[in-house]
């Protein structure tokens, strides 16, 4: 049996601050109608132009339409680009192969 309404959970997580909200929403109702009724963004004082959406970790646009049971997750702009960070790391490790890898033991 369908029913009309559906229910969806909104979450938002930094490291001062976190919000789980459930919000019951018409059916058809997109990422946009949740987080409006979810309340979190005004609540927790954030900056919406920020903000990207996700549905279960998968990119999300404020127009996607949602399913009951969805979790909508609000995500926070990336402070490192994580390939240049990588590389970064990588540049202080040492090569394959070289002496200080391979030093015996003793």
């Amino acid at each position: 049996m369908t029913t009309s309404h559906i229910a969806v959970t909104v979450a938002y997580a930094a490291p001062d601050a976190e919000a789980l909200v459930v919000v019951t929403l018409s059916r058809g109702a997109t990422v946009n109608d949740a987080i409006a009724r979810s309340g979190i963004v005004a609540a927790l004082a954030l900056d919406p132009t920020l903000l990207e959406f996700a549905i279960f970790g998968r990119r999300a646009k404020g127009q996607t339409p949602l399913e009951d049971e969805d979790r909508v997750e609000l995500t926070r702009p990336l402070v490192a680009d994580p390939k240049r960070a990588r590389r970064k790391r990588a540049a202080g490790q040492p090569k394959a192969g070289s002496s200080l890898q391979n030093k015996p033991r003793g």
